[in-house]
C-alpha cells in the first residue's frame, strides 16, 4: 500500500474510490500523568506523551490502510492527521485519504 500526501502519484493513472479513514482515542496511566505533570515545573519534551501520540497515529493509520484494502485499494492519496484534547490527558487522532486504484 503507497501511502501519500500528495493528490496523484507519478506515474500512475488512478481511479479513486472513496474516503477511507482511521481514528482512535489514546490516553497515557495514571501514573505516566502525574510524572508527566512534573515535567511542566521544568520543561522539556513530555516523552510519555509523544510516545502515547506515535502510537496513536500509527493505529489510526492502521485502521484506515485496513479500510482502503476492503476496498481494493492500492494507495491512498491526500492523507491528513488531524488531533484533539478529549480530556485531561486523553488525544483522539484522526487520519482520513482517499483510497485509490492503479489503472
Amino acid at each position: 500500500m503507497i501511502l501519500v500526501n500528495t493528490e496523484t502519484i507519478t506515474g500512475k493513472n488512478l481511479e479513486m474510490l472513496g474516503l477511507v479513514k482511521g481514528s482512535t482515542i489514546q490516553t497515557k496511566n495514571i501514573g505516566r500523568d502525574i510524572s508527566q505533570s512534573f515535567k511542566t515545573l521544568v520543561g522539556g519534551e513530555l516523552k510519555a506523551y509523544t510516545e502515547m501520540m506515535n502510537d496513536a497515529r500509527a493505529l489510526a493509520t492502521k485502521r484506515m490502510v485496513v479500510e482502503a484494502e476492503a476496498l481494493g485499494a492500492d494507495a491512498i492519496v491526500n492523507i491528513r492527521y488531524a488531533s484533539s484534547a478529549v480530556m485531561q490527558g486523553a488525544a483522539e487522532v484522526i487520519v482520513y485519504g482517499t483510497a485509490v486504484k492503479f489503472v
